[in-house]
């Protein structure tokens, strides 16, 4: 049994989705082999040595369910690209690159965040080049942890004001791309967040059917993962 999730956007200001998540590390998710983490795991992330006790909260919840033998896999997402090693290691989780092909002895999956495929969000894929890029994140990460903080608190801003003024969705999959990307990824069921918009979608790519599954965003009252049984893909509440 394997469990995917994506895009809690975990931070003080999300006491709900904590508890959530909390819950879920200590319960459910045990009883699994493994669980994937697909990006946006929290709301903003500037640096692995910033001194924050509800990081540290989630350090040990994550290094627990790891210790009592889940196997966690963490993939970089478009609010916590600067996540680092000392993070992981902490955390008793291995980073993956993005995309990720996961084969199993019954099924592949190419795992993604998901938001390399949104193109036609100019501005999006600007701010992604620039935040993604290895030398604009050495010389973030140099920076005292004072500035990198007021950093972390205008990326909230900034996010806050563009839903509010401009009624902001988050832009969906480009069709074309994505289908390039399932026939370079093997006709591989795809596995993704960041689009908040959870849907099981079928693509016929070189006419070969694939499926798409868009993981759900993690709410105050409510929260789901994806389940792979070993034979089929399902949707599981957490509560």
């Amino acid at each position: 049994m394997i469990f995917f999730i994506s895009d809690l956007h975990l931070s003080p200001r999300s006491p709900g989705a904590t508890r959530l998540f909390l819950s879920f590390l200590a319960g459910r998710a045990r009883q699994a082999e493994a669980l994937y983490i697909l990006g946006d795991l929290f709301e903003v992330w500037v640096g692995d040595d910033i001194d924050d006790p509800y990081a540290a909260q989630i350090t040990a919840a994550l290094r627990a369910a790891s210790d009592a033998g889940l196997k966690i896999c963490f993939m970089h997402g478009n609010r916590d690209f600067a996540i680092g090693e000392q993070f992981t290691a902490a955390a008793g989780m291995t980073l993956l690159p993005d995309p990720y092909l996961l084969v199993l002895p019954e099924w592949s999956f190419v795992l993604s965040h998901g938001d390399a495929l949104c193109i036609d969000d100019h501005a999006y894929m600007a701010y992604r080049a620039k935040v993604r890029d290895p030398e604009w994140q050495r010389k973030m990460r140099a920076k005292p942890r004072f500035l990198r903080s007021l950093l972390g608190r205008y990326i909230r801003w900034r996010s806050a004001r563009r839903k509010r003024d401009h009624a902001y969705v988050y832009a969906d999959l480009n069709g074309p791309a994505t289908d390039d990307f399932l026939r370079d990824h093997g006709y591989c069921t795809f596995i993704h967040g960041h689009t908040h918009r959870p849907e099981k979608h079928d693509h016929i790519v070189d006419g070969i059917h694939v499926e798409r599954w868009v993981l759900s965003d993690w709410h105050e009252e409510r929260a789901e993962a994806l389940l792979w049984d070993g034979e089929t893909l399902s949707r599981e509440a957490i509560l």
